[in-house]
């Protein structure tokens, strides 16, 4: 009796291991059918779109590589680059912060400076 329970109980798991994805992979479409299943706007856009989201992938997987290079965890290199490119934006405003502010000091000497004339 244990035995043939045993016996069961097996089968019953191959099936569930085995027949689960199986029937994932048969029951999901491709990439393809999904595509011949879009209206002709939505074709073209993808087309037109597809090389662009290539490069950027690629971009994204070459960035990936490069970091992982480093000795340091992937997440700490990820964040530590985030907070470099967060500073020179930062430097990037308060630059031109500073530039406008010249320009509007020349201009407001130059009013003055013709106002006493």
């Amino acid at each position: 009796m244990k035995s043939a329970s045993w016996i069961k109980m097996t089968i019953a798991g191959a099936v569930c291991v085995i027949g689960g994805p199986m029937l994932i992979n048969y029951v999901t479409p491709t990439e393809e059918e999904l595509f011949k299943k879009y209206n002709p706007d939505l074709q073209r856009r993808s087309l037109e779109g597809r090389e662009q989201r290539l490069k950027e992938a690629n971009d994204f997987i070459a960035h990936l590589k490069e970091m992982g290079k480093s000795d340091k965890p992937l997440w700490t290199v990820w964040k530590e680059q985030e907070m470099a490119e967060q500073q020179r934006k930062l430097q990037a405003e308060a630059d031109l912060k500073a530039q406008r502010r010249n320009i509007a000091e020349e201009i407001r000497k130059q009013r003055l400076g013709e106002s006493s004339t």
